[in-house]
C-alpha cells in the first residue's frame, strides 16, 4: 500500500491528510505557528498517529504554503535583486518595477540595468546581444554584493534566446549569483513578466531555507518519501523546482481547497473557502480552479503567470467583531484562535464565538458567549451570509443559479442557504479540503507563446499540434506517468495588433504523479 499525506498551512490553521487513493484514511488540524515548520511538523505527527500509518508506507508528501506570499505582503525576508533588461534602444521609457509600490522597490533594492537586446514578436532582433554589456553590468553587480538576479527581455516567450545567453554569461562571471529568467515564469507582456522575475528572484534564498525546513520536518517523522509543492493552478512540483520558482507556489492555498471541493463534491461550479482568517470564493473548470484572465496583482505588484480568477474577503473563523457599530473583520486573531477566542477562554470576540451562541456551531465552551445580545449575533449573522452571498455572485458568469461547494473549518458560519444558489453542498471532510486538494494534485506541463502563422489553414492545426505535444512532454518531465497525460486547455487567440498572422497559443497537460518519480 503506498499512501499519500497532504498537508495545507493556512493563516490560522495547518491541516494535513493521509489518502489511500480517493478515500481519506485520517485527518488532522492544527494551529499554524510563528516559523511555519513547527506546524507542519504538528499535523503530519498528528495524522500519522491518527491513521496508524508507519513513515515507511508513505508514498509522497505534498505540502501548500503561504509562506512566500506571505514574504511578499509583510516585505519580510526578501533578497536585494537586479533587474536586467534586454531591450534597448526600445523600453527606456517604462523602466523595471517603475509601478511598484515604493516600500516594496526599497525592500529589494530597486537596482536595475538596461542592455542591447530583445526580439520583436516574431523573432527578429531589435538589437544584437552584446556579452561585453552583460560582463560589464555583472561586475558592477558582484561589486555591490548583490547575489539575485532577474534577466528579462522584449518578447523572451517567443524566442528565449538572449534571456539565456545573458544568464549564463552572468553565472559564469559570478558564480555566486543566482539567475531568474522571465520566460520560464510568466507571459508575453513585458513588466508583469519581469515582476515577476523579480519576485521569484528576491524570494529564492528563503525557498531554498522553506524548503530545508520542510525537509526536515518529513525527515525528522522517518519519512523517506519525495516532497512536493502545490503550484497556483493546482497541480505539483518536485521540491527541487519550488526552490527555484517559488513563485510558482503563489495563490496555492485557495487553489487546493477548490481542488480538494471539487474531488470531494463532485461539482465543478462555484466553490466557498472559508478559513480562519480569510474566505476564498472560485470558480472551478474541468475540476481545476478557472484561470485570471487579466494580470494579477501580489503585494501591490502587477504580475501575469498563471493565477487562479479568486475573490478573497476577510471573513473567517478567526476574523475580530466589533458591536457597536457592528464590523466584522478583515482583522482576525489568526492561528491564536484557540487562545484568544471568547470560547476557549480569551477575551477576543470573534466570527467563532458568534456562530457558536447562534448555535450553529459547536465549538469550544458555549457558556462563556451566552451573555451575548441575540439582537447582535442575528445581527452579525446577517452580515456574515450577505458578505458570502455578494461574493458568490461576484465569481458567477450567468444570473441563473448555481451549485456552491462550502468548504474550510470556518464554514460553520454558513449555516443558512445562499441568495441564488440551486444547492449548497458541505462534503465529507469539508473541514480538510484544502489538504485533501494538495494530496490528489496531478503534474503539469504548459506552453503559452506567439507564433506567425503561414497562409495555409493547415498551419493553424499544425501549430496547435507542436504545442500539444510540448505540453505533454513538459509535463511527463515534471513527474507525470505518460499513460494517463492529457490535455486539459487548448486556447488560440489571434492578436490583430501585431503585424502579420500572430496568434497566442496556449496548451496545457495534466497527468497523475509517476509512482517513485
Amino acid at each position: 500500500m503506498t499512501l499519500r499525506i497532504g498537508v495545507d498551512v493556512g493563516g490560522t490553521n495547518t491541516d494535513a491528510v493521509v489518502m489511500d487513493g480517493a478515500r481519506v484514511v485520517a485527518k488532522a488540524k492544527t494551529p499554524t505557528t510563528a516559523d511555519v515548520t513547527a506546524g507542519i511538523a504538528a499535523a503530519l505527527r498528528r495524522v500519522l498517529d491518527a491513521s496508524g500509518t508507519p513513515a515507511a508506507e508513505v508514498g509522497a508528501v505534498m505540502i501548500g504554503t503561504t509562506h512566500f506570499t506571505n514574504a511578499v505582503v509583510e516585505r519580510r525576508h526578501l533578497r536585494p535583486t537586479v533587474a536586467v533588461r534586454l531591450g534597448l534602444p526600445a523600453t527606456v521609457a517604462l523602466p523595471p518595477m517603475v509601478d511598484w509600490p515604493a516600500d516594496l522597490r526599497a525592500a529589494i533594492g530597486g537596482h536595475h540595468v538596461l542592455c542591447h537586446g530583445g526580439h520583436e514578436f516574431d523573432g527578429r532582433e531589435i538589437s544584437p546581444f552584446d556579452p561585453d554589456e552583460i560582463k560589464r553590468a555583472t561586475a558592477d553587480i558582484a561589486e555591490r554584493g548583490i547575489t539575485a538576479v532577474a534577466v528579462s527581455a522584449v518578447f523572451s516567450p517567443v524566442n528565449p534566446e538572449m534571456e539565456e545567453r545573458a544568464a549564463a554569461l552572468i553565472e559564469a562571471e559570478a558564480p555566486g549569483i543566482t539567475v531568474t529568467r522571465s520566460h520560464e515564469i510568466g507571459r508575453v507582456g513585458l513588466l508583469e513578466r519581469e515582476n515577476a522575475a523579480i519576485l521569484n528572484a528576491c524570494l529564492r534564498d528563503l525557498a531554498r531555507d522553506t524548503v530545508a525546513a520542510f525537509r526536515r520536518a518529513i525527515g525528522e517523522l522517518g519519512i523517506a518519501a519525495p516532497l512536493y509543492l502545490t503550484q497556483n493552478d493546482g497541480t505539483l512540483m518536485d521540491a527541487d523546482v519550488a526552490e527555484r520558482y517559488p513563485v510558482l507556489t503563489f495563490a496555492s492555498g485557495p487553489t487546493n481547497s477548490m481542488r480538494g471541493a471539487a474531488f470531494l463534491s463532485g461539482l465543478t461550479d462555484a466553490v466557498v473557502d472559508i478559513g480562519g482568517t480569510t474566505s476564498d470564493v472560485g470558480a472551478l473548470a474541468r475540476g481545476f480552479p478557472r484561470e485570471a484572465a487579466v494580470a494579477v496583482e501580489v503585494g501591490g505588484v502587477r504580475t501575469n503567470f498563471r493565477m487562479p480568477d479568486v475573490f478573497s474577503f476577510g471573513l473567517g473563523g478567526g476574523s475580530l467583531v466589533q458591536t457597536d457599530p457592528l464590523t466584522i473583520g478583515p482583522r482576525s486573531v489568526g492561528y491564536r484562535l484557540t487562545e484568544q477566542a471568547r470560547v476557549f477562554g480569551g477575551e477576543a470576540l470573534t466570527a467563532t464565538d458568534v456562530a457558536v451562541a447562534a448555535g450553529v456551531a459547536e465549538i469550544g465552551d458555549p457558556a462563556r458567549v451566552r451573555h451575548l445580545d441575540p439582537t447582535v449575533v442575528r445581527a452579525a449573522m446577517d452580515r456574515m451570509h450577505a458578505a458570502v452571498e455578494a461574493a458568490v455572485d461576484r465569481m458567477r458568469t450567468s444570473a441563473d443559479p448555481i451549485p456552491v461547494v462550502v468548504v474550510g473549518g470556518g464554514s460553520v458560519l454558513v449555516a443558512r442557504p445562499l441568495a441564488g444558489i440551486s444547492a449548497m453542498v458541505k462534503p465529507e471532510h469539508f473541514e480538510a479540503a484544502n489538504a485533501v486538494g494538495a494530496a490528489i494534485a496531478q503534474v503539469s506541463g504548459e506552453v503559452d507563446r506567439v507564433v506567425a502563422l503561414g497562409a495555409d489553414a493547415s498551419s493553424r492545426d499544425r501549430a496547435l499540434d507542436a504545442a500539444k505535444d510540448e505540453a505533454a512532454r513538459r509535463a511527463t518531465a515534471a513527474g507525470a506517468d505518460p499513460a494517463t497525460v492529457q490535455i486539459v486547455e487548448v486556447e488560440d487567440v489571434p492578436l490583430a495588433y501585431l503585424p502579420g498572422n500572430a496568434t497566442r497559443v496556449r496548451v496545457k497537460a495534466v497527468g497523475d504523479l509517476r509512482t517513485g518519480s
